[in-house]
């Protein structure tokens, strides 16, 4: 595969999509077919929300015959705060490398590229529509786990690392949404910092869009942008194959 297929220019992507208003008023419908879900879209979700259920079952029935539930907790805790960080690293690549064309990963690079034109656009998504490709990657994962395991911890941990990270899409929209459209436990979780804050990831909104990018709970982001760790990771991606990421060509915000 040839080095170029990551590079890419603002504006390249061949989807069409909304472009921003300064008032919500006068920001334009989503097309129908670009939020609907379909029903490939809400097979996907259904069948990761089901595998996950399942392990968490497994892991459950495992932990009470055995009467060991430290370890599935922690495990449980531990797939938590790595989904966090998961979620950050893969934001970070999609944001910064590809296109539509880009093999595999081409539609969720466009989708999430176009989301820093119209942020508004995600909560206007059926939420089958925002997730299936999430959903399609847990499945994925947690086949695998349950075809390979038979351990409390292992489907502690796969299970609440499999439903954050296919969950993170509708974290990240409700962190669009305004307060009074949100629910009060949403509302709730957001302020004691266990969903991504509407504070917080506002930030990442801020051009040239390189910083707050874990879009679960965010507290990875403080870690990731006090020590560089992005900018670090483009810079080896740059010595390596020589492509700029897209955050090195966005104007600089201006504080």
């Amino acid at each position: 595969m040839q080095l170029n297929v990551l590079n890419f220019s603002a504006g390249e992507s061949q989807m069409q999509k909304p472009q921003p208003s300064p008032n919500k008023m006068d920001q334009p419908s989503l097309e129908p077919d670009w939020i609907k879900a379909t029903w490939t879209h809400i097979a996907w979700v259904a069948t990761g929300c089901t595998l996950v259920l399942l392990s968490l079952a497994r892991s459950a029935i495992m932990s009470a015959k055995s009467d060991m539930w430290l370890e599935p907790l922690l495990a449980a805790l531990l797939g938590y705060v790595l989904a966090d960080l998961a979620t950050g690293i893969f934001h970070w690549s999609v944001d910064n490398y590809g296109d539509i064309n880009t093999p595999i990963f081409g539609g969720v690079i466009d989708s999430f590229q176009g989301h820093h034109d119209a942020p508004w656009s995600i909560t206007e998504r059926d939420v089958a529509n925002n997730l299936h490709e999430l959903g399609r990657g847990a499945t994925t994962g947690l086949l695998i786990a349950h075809l390979l395991s038979n351990d409390a911890t292992v489907h502690a941990f796969v299970s609440v690392f499999g439903a954050c990270g296919m969950f993170c899409q509708q974290f990240h929209a409700w962190s669009h949404t305004p307060k009074k459209a949100l629910p009060k436990l949403v509302l709730a979780l957001q302020d004691m910092g266990v969903l991504i804050s509407r504070k917080d990831h506002a930030l990442h909104h801020q051009q040239p869009f390189n910083s707050n990018y874990c879009i679960v709970s965010g507290i990875w982001n403080q870690f990731l942008d006090e020590y560089k760790v992005c900018e670090g990771m483009e810079m080896v991606v740059f010595y390596l194959t020589g492509v700029r990421p897209r955050s090195w060509m966005e104007p600089k915000r201006v504080d």
